[in-house]
């Protein structure tokens, strides 16, 4: 069993063997970035142990961490919608629960892994209008039928496709999403998103479609975006314009890619997390690359990352507690404890919880579900509705990208890699950054959409510290002798130049373009 023990500040995982229900032995293993019994069981046992006491096991089904298929021998891990709740914990969650939850994640160097994720629109090749979904119905069941990837079905819609370690799912607007397996090497990384850019494209051609890589849909307006049939993103459309004036175009007009990587205790958790938040802006401006709005110049280079200025100030930011001093898990578990929740997930169907907070729900104060209490699938549930520029789970995902081609694709992962999982990287790096405060770490927050490497720092740019940012993460990745670091390639030539992939984009629409966005469907096609 995951055993979860804190000593001292710092919180540790080690691993053991447990019994399951029906007497057998459960052995552990790893199944992206959650440690995961390989076993076909209806419920597996979680223990959280502190020194001071042990608690009785909480339980959740085992769809949420991974299964062995009877039809093929590869490991299934969960994907939306969330899995149902088999069996209520045996005494309420306590907050240390959800600790050792976020703590259970910490693991040895030697098994810290790469997790991409990527976003895409999809399209009509003759009139640039995005799929419907019964178009996407269509390229889910092409896919699964040609390359035997699991459909994952909502009701009598499909939503998804599981493969190994990987899931396909959909975006509210039908934005395509690839969540990658954790893979060792940058180059297992690339070969992984050539690999789903094939078999993507080997069904959408035949259907006249093509998938776009930039982060904000460049030519329509939200009504002109389909809406997905999934559930919870339902209740997401009905609260967003409570909470902020651009919520909905998150939803329907962006896209994204980041990178989930590991940590192995508390300590390391924090300085990772430091480093990503202070660099994101640095992340954002590089890879800044949508700065269109139905048709024409927005005034941003990063209109994705402009949108989550105003999207939900509750559930979004920088998150200056991160670099307070008593930061730690405890410390982001009171932070999601109040961040407002959007659901409930009870027999495979949502409940609308919009406004009251999991602190409520872990006192039975549901006013959706009176009397229930949490378990740890409704936590886990919650933490995915969390969107910071840097996000906790049982791993770290660097948040502040846009969407791009595919060879930015395997880049993003390569800057994150090269300054976060070599040690002296990644101490410089918390050296190069201990003196920003928190308002300067807010200012370039604000301005890199609009100014990106052109945003003033101190005595000079913000793209003098990328150009030694960008050295740390060569030199890291050099370290690391996989021979990573040409996956760099592409942001070199933007660190070099300063000038971000968003600017190429409207020197060509002023000029040979001749002010239209259509031709970009071609230019960033996958």
């Amino acid at each position: 069993m995951a055993l979860v023990s804190k000593a001292g500040s710092s919180y540790c995982i080690r691993s053991d063997i447990t019994r399951g229900r029906t007497g057998q032995n459960v052995a552990f293993g790893v199944v992206n970035n959650v440690e995961a019994p390989i076993m076909k069981e209806k419920s597996i046992k979680f223990s959280s142990l502190s020194c001071k006491n042990a608690r009785v096991a909480q339980f959740f089904p085992l769809e949420t961490v991974g299964f062995r298929s009877k039809r093929r021998n590869s490991v299934i891990v969960a994907a939306s919608p969330p899995t149902e709740d088999a069996l209520i914990a045996t005494e309420p969650l306590t907050k240390q629960d959800l600790v050792g939850y976020l703590a259970s994640g910490c693991k040895s160097k030697e098994k810290w892994r790469i997790g991409t994720e990527h976003e895409k629109f999809g399209f009509e090749i003759k009139t640039l209008r995005p799929m419907k979904y019964e178009q996407i119905a269509e390229l889910l069941n092409g896919i699964s039928e040609r390359f035997d990837w699991e459909k994952v079905m909502e009701g009598d819609k499909i939503i998804g496709l599981k493969q190994g370690k990987q899931s396909i799912s959909l975006e509210p607007g039908g934005q395509f999403e690839l969540s990658g397996a954790p893979l060792e090497t940058l180059h297992q990384t690339c070969a992984e998103v050539n690999s789903h850019l094939y078999q993507v494209k080997a069904v959408a051609e035949e259907m006249g479609i093509g998938f776009l890589g930039i982060g904000f849909q460049p030519k329509l307006g939200l009504k002109d975006i389909p809406v997905m049939p999934k559930g919870r993103y339902e209740i997401m459309r009905n609260y967003m314009p409570k909470v902020g004036s651009l919520g909905l175009d998150m939803m329907f007009r962006t896209c994204t890619v980041q990178v989930n990587l590991d940590f192995s205790s508390e300590a390391d958790m924090i300085r990772k997390f430091r480093a990503g938040l202070a660099l994101q802006p640095i992340a954002t401006a590089l890879f800044a690359n949508s700065p269109f709005t139905e048709g024409k110049p927005n005034g941003y280079l990063s209109m994705r990352s402009q949108i989550w200025t105003d999207t939900d100030k509750d559930r979004t930011g920088m998150l200056p507690f991160v670099f307070d001093d008593s930061f730690g898990f405890e410390q982001y578990v009171d932070y999601a404890l109040d961040v407002p929740m959007y659901f409930v997930y009870r027999k495979k169907k949502y409940i609308d919880c919009t406004g009251m907070t999991f602190r409520d729900f872990m006192a039975g104060k549901l006013p959706c579900i009176p009397g229930e209490l949490p378990n740890l699938n409704d936590w886990e549930n919650h933490l995915t509705t969390i969107f910071p520029e840097v996000r906790l789970k049982r791993y770290l995902e660097m948040r502040g990208a846009d969407g791009g081609p595919w060879r930015r694709l395997c880049a993003l992962p390569a800057f994150w890699v090269g300054l976060l999982y070599d040690e002296v990287s990644l101490q410089s790096i918390l050296d190069m950054t201990a003196d920003w405060t928190s308002e300067e770490r807010e200012m370039l927050r604000n301005k890199v959409p609009k100014t990106g490497l052109k945003t003033p720092f101190r005595d000079g740019l913000l793209w003098h510290i990328a150009e030694d940012v960008l050295k740390l993460a060569k030199d890291g990745l050099e370290r690391r002798g996989f021979k990573e670091s040409g996956f760099l390639n592409e942001v070199a030539e933007v660190v070099r130049t300063g000038v971000t992939p968003a600017e190429k984009l409207l020197e060509l629409y002023h000029g040979k373009w001749g002010q239209s966005v259509d031709p970009v469907f071609e230019e960033l096609l996958y």
